[in-house]
């Protein structure tokens, strides 16, 4: 188990190192080369005082020392100086490859399957990811901690070379007394080390035990700046609330906090503890060899020096060492979150082969055959035995209930997830048999949990940082945002919110609709669908859409979800969905004739409240 463990922990160190390499080299040299330069400087010292003290006395020559001395003085200046800039260096280069890792993490986000992102396996790493990030952990803690193991680590080797002759020369390197203390210095590093490792594996657990039962700070100290949240916690007084979880979770916090600092300390006696005996044996044997005459006053001074820096060394090598294997285990699940494989199928046929092979007859059709699905975390199908076929041209209205399935029907036909069982035909061919990316370019959507970005307006629409303005004008006309851009002294240059502008502009539900929607119509695809297109627009804005649907819509098949079904009449088809299926289709005047249907069912549910203030149309 432990083998297997340090292997997992191998391959993570070496997997973050090849990325360190790939998104930034200079980081990972410049900080070899600094670390070089401050691991060799404190020994340039070590050796002058040996030379010196050798040196004086009777008939020393003072002119040919002091030149040895400056020499060194400024060698040891002149590599300070080189380390200073080195370090600079590495800080910035540090901060770039950190952020280009993030933005692997974003890309890798952005890229994923849309099922994924939606699996519990996906879920259990993001969880995981959150929990071994907390406390500085992760991909910068691994960047950190591999400057200070490597600069420690050639410290800890040069100092090993240097003691080397004190034990291993002559007669001194056959006598039972450093046969013993070589084992007394391996059998300490050896407890250190491990010791330390797991006291420091207890210590991430208890930090992140500690950090849930502090998770009200959440709540507490970032959403209140969300504006729009702080309306609800004013009007309800939230704030009580709040604070009792605070007040809660401080008392759950305590106890934990107190063993931490119980960890803490037995961790800073272990090091330091090692530290020193190795210390105190070593000056021992030396101290000893000079009595018996062994080595000179300046190699005394030499190997008491070299001791201390062994000492010093080997207590962050073990520090270092431990935070290091610490790091890169929960560095674990961020390397697996970026391998994480697509479930998608990747077709290679080209769109144009079912879709524009043919001239524009509206003759290409969509079919579902015999579909169930369930999402990746639920037991419940979604859509069950479903069977629907439509062509393209026609205006097409979905209507049913809430969890009647009918964005589940949206998201299959838009590929962001593939069938459980059954299959879905475009001109008589698998969707999953066409190039991915290509045939999600023929579906342009207005989700009703649309998204739009705090950037420009025109960027918003062309969904790019390229944007053909006119075409982003005609598209907000078309979406009637026509009246609100005239008023925007920026125009389509306008950003929204004021996230990275300060002069950016909040806009209303319907307003973000309509922007929505202008963004749809800007990709121009054979396909628009329009889930729940109105509902944030008043009255006279629906009413507006509605009577230029047509002109809007123009020659592609529209696929229109509406609860209400007053707005879905001028489709010539209508499909009426109940758990899962597809329970009528028809015309608006076919299905509302049918007493026994649930479209009737639904339509007089509505108009009764409409007959009632006076405002329904009945057909």
């Amino acid at each position: 188990m432990r083998i297997q463990k340090a292997r997992e922990t191998g391959r993570n160190v070496a997997d973050t190192l090849k990325i360190m390499w790939r998104l930034d080299r200079t980081v990972v040299i410049v900080m070899a080369g600094r670390a070089l330069i401050e691991a060799a400087i404190p020994f340039v010292g070590i050796y002058l005082s040996e030379y010196v003290l050798d040196r004086l006395g009777p008939g020393c020559d003072v002119r040919a020392l002091l030149k040895v001395v400056f020499a060194a003085v400024g060698a040891v200046f002149g590599m300070m100086v080189l380390s200073g800039y080195l370090k600079k260096l590495f800080e910035v280069h540090m901060g770039i490859c950190v952020h280009r890792f993030d933005m692997e993490m974003g890309k890798r986000t952005l890229t994923m399957d849309y099922e994924l992102l939606e699996s519990p396996l996906v879920n259990e790493l993001r969880t995981r990811i959150r929990n071994d990030r907390d406390w500085g952990t992760g991909f910068y803690a691994i960047i950190w901690q591999s400057a200070s193991f490597v600069q420690e680590g050639l410290s800890l080797l040069i100092a090993v070379l240097v003691l080397a002759p004190l034990f291993g020369d002559g007669q001194a390197a056959g006598t039972p007394w450093t046969a013993l203390m070589m084992l007394c210095f391996v059998g300490i590093i050896l407890f250190s080390n491990i010791y330390l490792t797991k006291d420091r594996e207890r210590l991430f657990k208890m930090l992140t035990q500690y950090g849930a039962s502090l998770g009200y700070e959440d709540y507490f100290l970032y959403r209140p700046w969300n504006h729009r949240e702080g309306k609800d916690i004013r009007i309800y007084q939230g704030q009580r609330l709040l604070l009792g979880h605070m007040e809660e979770g401080e008392e759950a916090a305590g106890s934990r906090r107190d063993k931490i600092t119980v960890s803490q300390s037995r961790s800073g006696l272990v090091s330091g503890g090692s530290a020193g005996l190795l210390q105190v044996l070593a000056y021992l044997f030396a101290v000893i060899r000079a009595v018996c005459g062994a080595i000179s006053v300046g190699a005394l001074v030499k190997y008491a020096s070299a001791i201390y820096r062994f000492s010093q060394a080997l207590a962050a090598v073990c520090g270092a060492g431990s935070e290091y294997v610490v790091a890169a285990r929960r560095n674990q699940s961020t390397l697996e979150y970026l391998n994480v494989k697509d479930v998608l199928c990747r077709g290679s046929l080209p769109v144009e082969k079912g879709f524009f092979c043919q001239e524009r007859d509206n003759d290409y059709e969509i079919e579902f055959c015999n579909v169930s699905f369930r999402y990746p975390s639920s037991e419940q199908y979604a859509l069950k035995n479903f069977s629907f076929k439509f062509r393209t041209g026609e205006r097409l209205a979905v209507v049913g209930r809430n969890g009647s399935g009918k964005t589940t029907f949206i998201k299959l036909l838009c590929r962001l997830y593939d069938p459980t069982e059954g299959e879905i035909l475009l001109n008589g061919i698998d969707i999953r048999k066409y190039d991915y990316e290509e045939y999600k370019s023929i579906f342009s959507v207005v989700f009703q949990d649309f998204k739009l970005f705090s950037f420009s307006l025109a960027e918003n629409v062309a969904a790019s940082v390229s944007v053909d303005r006119e075409r982003v004008v005609s598209c907000l006309e078309k979406a009637g945002m026509g009246e609100r851009l005239r008023s925007l002294d920026e125009g389509i240059d306008t950003y929204l919110y004021t996230n990275y502008d300060e002069a950016g502009i909040e806009i209303s539900g319907g307003e973000a609709q309509k922007v929505a929607l202008a963004r749809a119509l800007y990709k121009d695809a054979p396909f628009i669908i329009l889930d729940e297109p109105t509902a944030a627009l008043d009255p006279v804005a629906e009413f507006e859409i509605y009577s230029r649907f047509n002109e809007i819509v123009g020659e592609k098949t529209a696929v229109y979800i509406s609860h209400r079904l007053s707005s879905c009449r001028f489709c010539n088809d209508i499909a009426v969905f109940d758990e899962g299926r597809l329970v009528q289709r028809g015309s608006h005047r076919e299905l509302v004739a049918d007493r026994s249907g649930k479209y009737y069912e639904l339509w007089h549910a509505q108009a009764q409240y409409y007959e009632e203030t006076g405002d329904c149309v009945g057909d």
